[in-house]
Formats: C-alpha cells, structure tokens, sequence
C-alpha cells in the first residue's frame, strides 16, 4: 500500500475532539506533516487481559468517519470472548491517518470491555435468571449509555435508561423509585397511581421496603392490585441488613400463604457475581436480579496498540514480535469498504 500526504483537518471529525488526543501523538503528527513524511503502517491492538471485547461497534464508527477508502480494517466481532495478548483489531492505513486516534480507541475498547466482562461475571453467576444493568447512577452521564450498551453486550437483558437502550434498539427497564413511595406517604397509594398512570406495557414491580416490613408489604400490595401485580422489588439497605436469602423466602412465603404465588420476587442492592452465586446455590425464588456498581465500577481491561509493519517492512518495539501476528478469527471489516 503506498504512503499518501493526508493532512487531517481535525474540525472534519464528528466522533473525536483533538483535546482528547495524547498530546505526544499531535506532536507526531505535526512533525511527520511538516516533512511530508506518511508511511504505510500496520498497527495491531490487544489486550493486556482476558476478558470480552466490546466497543468495536464503536471503533469502527470513528473509522468509517475518519479513515480514507485504502484502509483495511480486520477485527474480532463485538461481544467476542478475548484472551490475553489477543489480536482483536488490525488496521493497514497511512499513519498520518490513524495515529491520532490511537487514544479514542484503546479507551473505547477498555472501558467497553471492562464493563462487558464485568456484566457476563453477573450474567454467569445468575445461570438462567436474567440480570438487568441498573448502573448508570455510578457513572458521568456523558460514558452511561456506553456503559450500559456494554452491560447489555455482556449478556444483561436491560438496563435503566433509554440513551443505554436505544445503542442496542431496546426499551429501557424500570418502574418507580422509593421517592414515589416517600412523596405519596404510602406504598399502596404510591402503587394505585402508579397502576392508573403507566401503560400496561411496563410491568407491574413494586419496591416493598420503605415503610413496613417486606413480607408484610408485598401482601398489602398484591390485595391492592388485585391480580395485576407482576412482581414486587427488594431492594432493602445495608443499614438493615440488605437483602438476604432468609428475607427472600420469607417474602415467598407470605405471598404464598395469601395466595399470591404468581408474584415473582426481583432483588437488587449491591449485588456481586458473588453474592448472585450464593442466591442461586440456595436456589431462592428470584425471577431477576438488578445490578448497579459490580458492573458500571469494573475496571477498565488495558488495551495496547503496536505498530509491526511500516512500509512493508516488519518491526516491533524491543521485547515484541515484529511483523503482522496471526489471528484467524479476526474478520475483514466489509461495512466499511469494499475489497476493490
């Protein structure tokens, strides 16, 4: 592939603010313009971890918007399981063109991964019951949807707000907060207009822990809803004790003794793929879990990008493989271009 002078006007570039750059790769950039110098370059990116990909999609967003028709984009596909070291990107493009996105896409993939392995830990812990994300408070509204989007490839089934689910064409999940129940004074009355005002489309779930005890409220709930009641919500706190295995079957119980049992129990609050293993080894009757910071605080999965061929020529930093390292499971990226 031969070296073009492409000089990047860096206003004609939606997806990335020339601020957020590493200031040594603008600096790079600047030489290599002033002596019209534009290699050919091979810059492969792996991660530092084992882990699931995620934020692809999003990769190949900023290339398509950026990146001249000669570039061959090979990667792994989105939601993918990665190991250690792992080839997952390959781009052969003039560096000029895509060097100074070096920063914007490791830290796509790291935080997008990061989050999505996090979400598959949950994901597996709870086996067939289904987790939704409910991290999006933990996080800068500016990265929430991109959090949750990587909940949702990490096998969660939703997630709270509707910027997180529309980057995956879904609805977001969710009903009623304990400061309904505060400024109504009273679960019951807190539910009937919840019941009277939200189209029968959203599920009927009701947080039975602000007033009264759980197993006492989820009855009184279910009488007032008459059949309509689809599951009650335990999201009790620390400072009583948190939700346990012991208050969920005494919620069982009780909505089994009043004859209520087609009312499913959903728990959240401060839940880890830990915590999910033990209720389901003690097999509660849970018919989901909510997830919040297990997910959103997941550490970010390192990513490296290494330049090993330039020109056509194989070369590597010191202490790494030169040359373009196989991976057969990546795949040419034909969204972008054709193979002319």
């Amino acid at each position: 592939m031969p070296a073009h002078p492409i000089f990047l006007d860096m206003n004609d570039i939606p997806f990335l603010d020339r601020n957020r750059a590493d200031q040594y790769f603008l600096n790079t950039l600047e030489i290599l313009q002033a002596e019209s110098r534009n290699p050919s370059v091979v810059m492969e990116v792996f991660p530092n971890a084992d882990g699931l990909l995620c934020g692809i999609r999003e990769v190949l967003d900023i290339l398509r918007e950026t990146l001249p028709e000669n570039t061959e984009v090979w990667s792994l596909d989105e939601g993918s399981a990665m190991a250690r070291k792992e080839v997952v990107l390959r781009l052969h493009a003039d560096y000029c063109a895509v060097g100074i996105f070096e920063t914007a896409l490791l830290g796509t993939l790291a935080h997008g991964s990061g989050w999505a392995t996090a979400a598959r830990a949950c994901v597996e812990a709870a086996g067939e019951i289904p987790v939704i994300s409910f991290g999006a408070r933990h996080v800068h509204p500016a990265v929430s949807d991109r959090m949750e989007y990587a909940a949702l490839i990490g096998g969660c089934v939703g997630c709270a707000t509707p910027a997180g689910a529309a980057l995956s064409d879904q609805k977001a999940s969710g009903t009623m907060p304990h400061a309904l129940m505060l400024i109504y004074g009273d679960t019951v009355a807190a539910t009937r207009a919840f019941d009277t005002h939200m189209p029968d489309s959203v599920r009927r779930v009701v947080l039975v822990d602000t007033f009264r005890d759980e197993a006492e409220e989820s009855v009184r709930v279910a009488r007032a809803m008459a059949g309509r009641l689809w599951g009650v919500r335990l999201d009790t706190p620390s400072e009583l004790g948190g939700v346990t295995p012991d208050l969920v079957w005494r919620v069982r119980r009780a909505l089994d003794s009043a004859g209520f049992d087609q009312v499913g129990i959903f728990i959240s609050g401060g839940l880890t793929p830990e915590r999910i293993s033990e209720f389901v080894r003690l097999k509660c009757p849970i018919v989901g879990f909510g997830v919040g910071s297990a997910i959103s605080g997941a550490s970010p999965i390192d990513f490296t990008a290494d330049i090993k061929q330039i020109d056509g020529k194989p070369i590597a930093k010191r202490g790494r493989k030169a040359g373009i390292q196989n991976n057969p499971r990546l795949k040419k990226n034909r969204l972008l271009w054709s193979e002319n």
